[in-house]
């Protein structure tokens, strides 16, 4: 875990780390961290969060495939694996015919839209991301396009929490 004045003051690499285990773009990294000093947490999500809006295809994309299967392991051990095992908790004690049923609807994502499955599962059952997968699946590209970013945004946010020890989600703009 991080202080947000440690992570004003941290060398480039070093403050680049913590950012990419929240979010696997290096450009939104860097911007941030040409941005410092932030002094707040709240002022330092406002910017990451304007960042990620700003991000191209591109470097979604790129974000997007650094994480693992829903229901997968993730792979390493690092912060953001143990981070990924977390978020998905919930969804790795369903029963195992719901497992197998969320294992074949990643795999049909993945044949749809070439891309892995992505989806904001903190809090979330299996049956739940089953369904949202199923429903997503109906999906055209443009649309299943925006509604992955959506998700990806809602995990940055959550994982800039979890880097700076704040005890629930802050909203842009709220200093701590």
């Amino acid at each position: 875990m991080w202080t947000l004045a440690g992570f004003d003051t941290a060398a480039p690499e070093n403050a680049t780390e913590v950012l990419t285990a929240c979010c696997a773009s290096r450009a939104w990294a860097a911007k941030l961290v040409a941005g410092r000093p932030y002094g707040t947490l709240g002022a330092l999500k406002a910017a990451a969060l304007a960042a990620f809006d700003d991000l191209d295809e591109a470097e979604i994309t790129a974000a997007i495939a650094a994480h693992p299967r829903i229901g997968g392991p993730p792979e390493g051990t690092g912060r953001e694996a143990d981070w990924s095992r977390g978020e998905q908790s919930r969804a790795m004690t369903a029963a195992e015919s719901v497992r197998a049923e969320l294992a074949e609807a990643n795999a049909a994502y993945e044949r749809r839209f070439d891309r892995v499955f992505l989806i904001c599962a903190t809090g979330l059952t299996a049956e739940a991301i089953l369904a949202a997968a199923r429903r997503r699946l109906t999906s055209d590209d443009a649309t299943e396009r925006a509604e992955s970013r959506a998700e990806l945004r809602k995990i940055v946010a959550l994982r800039l929490d979890k880097a700076f020890g704040a005890t629930a989600p802050t909203t842009p703009g709220e200093d701590r």
